[in-house]
C-alpha cells in the first residue's frame, strides 16, 4: 500500500514536499515514481528513482524544479517541488514497479497540489 501526504495550496513560486509512505511490503528494491493528473488531462509521468537514487528521471516540464528522493529505511519517497507554477496544479500519485518491469502495478490514492496565481 502506498499513501501520499503533504499536498496542499501554495502560491505561484512556492514550494511543497509531498511524501509517499509504503506499507505491507518492502519497496526498497523497487523503482518509485511520481505521476500527476491535472483536471481534464491524462495522467502523466513526473519523475522516478531506482532503489539507490543513482538513476533518476524527470519530465522536461519539471526538470530543475522538482527533486525525487527516498529513504529506504523508512520505506518513504519524497517529491521536493520548488518554483511551483499554476500549471503544476494536479493530483499527484506515488507509484512503484519492479526494477526489471515496465508496468506500474502499485499506486497510491493521490494528493492534491494547487498552485494559485
Amino acid at each position: 500500500q502506498l499513501v501520499e501526504s503533504g499536498g496542499g495550496l501554495v502560491q505561484d513560486g512556492g514550494s511543497l514536499r509531498p511524501s509517499c509512505a509504503a506499507s505491507g511490503r518492502t519497496f526498497s528494491s523497487y523503482v518509485m515514481g511520481w505521476f500527476r493528473q491535472a483536471p481534464g488531462k491524462e495522467r502523466e509521468f513526473v519523475t522516478s528513482s531506482n532503489w539507490s537514487g543513482s538513476n533518476t528521471y524527470y519530465a522536461a516540464s519539471v526538470k530543475g524544479r522538482f527533486t525525487i528522493s527516498r529513504d529506504n529505511a523508512k520505506n518513504t519517497v519524497y517529491l521536493q517541488m520548488s518554483s511551483l507554477k499554476p500549471e503544476d496544479t494536479a493530483v499527484y500519485y506515488c507509484a512503484a514497479r519492479p526494477d526489471n518491469g515496465s508496468r506500474w502495478p502499485y499506486w497510491g490514492q493521490g494528493t492534491l497540489v494547487t498552485v494559485s496565481s
